[in-house]
């Protein structure tokens, strides 16, 4: 967004918007009915500016950014198979993890057990490798004070 925050006068005007769903000093959400008004309107009259006037929204309070955002926004909306709800609302975030079929969840305990064997081969050939380095050592130790 850049540095366009709302002022407190601004926020209570905007925020008076039966259009306006959610307002803080950063951000502003629109309510569904505008994203579907505005992209009928849109289709017959394309400048963004006007129809936010028309819809009781001030596009110098708005700034640039925010009128390019909300046309482009709209736009992608409208070519979802969603609408334009906001699917933010269904959503609780990513889910922990993917429910799997018996099969599934067989195929992948077995790829993880081979993963973990595979580690557990590689740590032994650095143990061995260490070992191996370690024995060399104290033989050429003992080799030294031989002599």
């Amino acid at each position: 967004m850049g540095k366009n925050y709302f002022t407190a006068e601004q926020i209570e005007k905007l925020r008076h918007n039966p259009y306006v769903k959610n307002i803080s000093e950063k951000s502003i959400t629109y309510t569904e009915e505008f994203r579907e008004q505005f992209y009928i309107r849109y289709q017959s009259d394309p400048y963004p500016s006007k129809i936010l006037l028309e819809m009781g929204l001030d596009p110098v309070i708005l700034g640039p950014s925010r009128v390019h955002n909300i046309t482009k926004r709209v736009k992608n909306q409208a070519s979802r198979s969603a609408g334009f709800k906001d699917t933010r609302e269904d959503s609780s975030g990513r889910p922990r993890h993917k429910e799997r079929t018996q099969d599934e969840e067989i195929a992948y305990l077995k790829h993880l057990v081979e993963y973990q064997n595979q580690q557990i081969n590689a740590l032994k050939k650095i143990n061995f490798i260490d070992k191996k380095a370690e024995w060399k050592r104290l033989k050429k130790n003992i080799d030294v004070s031989k002599k």
